[in-house]
């Protein structure tokens, strides 16, 4: 059990103190629910996500203050492209205004800030205020904060799978090209991150919606009622408590 807390509330505080050292290296969360979030209170869907952005923060600077390694966030899915062009739009708007409002939060936590998806296909702006983003976190040495923009997990094999084929054919030809577990998740996008070790799902839905499906192959799925916007810094503290709890042993038997 742990004695001190890292900046933490008193509530906080509590929870961690209950925690063991060994915390997972890698988490995931799905962000779902500010649309029913909205509707609950009679407010338009947009006041949803503007609402989560608060809940983003909480959970950063909390998942920085206990020293996660590595946080991923999925914050717009391929998919999402269906929505109504004035809801994507805003969401557009509201991921360059979190970019520029919260970069002095992600200096002062050490937080390096990163991307996964295709993200050549969001709008130039956008990618425009990622770059500088990134760039300006570059040098920070703490937890890898990894928003998933764009993403959709199949397309990521997709890309992994032609990135294979098209590195056989610039060296030699399609009789070099070797496929293996190694090889594929070298190309995934994730590569440079640690193994996911946990996947944390808001607002009680029980899947994955096209979401580190590869990666997500021996995690430990932690899902709450909560709606993302209510989501805080102590709920991410409680699932990693009932993470803690659990037995991993990727196939073998508890004797082993």
């Amino acid at each position: 059990m742990r004695s001190a807390s890292p900046g933490l509330d008193r509530r906080e505080a509590e929870v961690y103190a209950k925690l063991k050292p060994a915390l997972p290296q890698h988490v995931a969360i799905i962000m779902d629910g500010n649309g029913r979030w909205a509707r609950r209170r009679h407010l338009p869907r947009v006041a949803g996500h503007r609402a989560g952005v608060a809940a983003v923060r909480s959970t950063v600077e909390t998942a920085a203050r206990i020293h996660i390694p590595a946080l991923t966030l999925y914050a717009f899915s391929a998919e999402n492209w269906k929505r109504p062009g004035a809801e994507v739009s805003f969401l557009m708007r509201l991921l360059r205004h979190y970019l520029a409002e919260q970069l002095p939060t992600l200096m002062r936590n050490n937080i390096r800030l990163d991307y996964i998806g295709r993200i050549h296909e969001l709008p130039a702006d956008v990618q425009e205020r990622m770059c500088q983003a990134r760039t300006e976190t570059s040098g920070n040495s703490g937890m890898v904060l990894t928003l998933a923009l764009n993403y959709g997990s199949r397309g990521e094999l997709v890309d992994a799978v032609s990135s294979l084929v098209s590195k056989a054919a610039t060296n030699g030809g399609f009789e070099h090209l070797k496929v293996s577990e190694e090889a594929i998740a070298q190309q995934l996008y994730t590569c440079h991150l640690p193994e996911l070790d946990m996947v944390i799902r808001t607002s009680g839905e029980m899947r994955l919606s096209n979401f580190l499906l590869w990666q997500a192959a021996y995690a430990e799925i932690y899902v709450t009622e909560k709606l993302w916007p209510d989501f805080r810094g102590i709920d991410l503290l409680t699932a990693i408590l009932e993470y803690q709890k659990r037995e991993r042993r990727y196939g073998g038997i508890s004797a082993q």
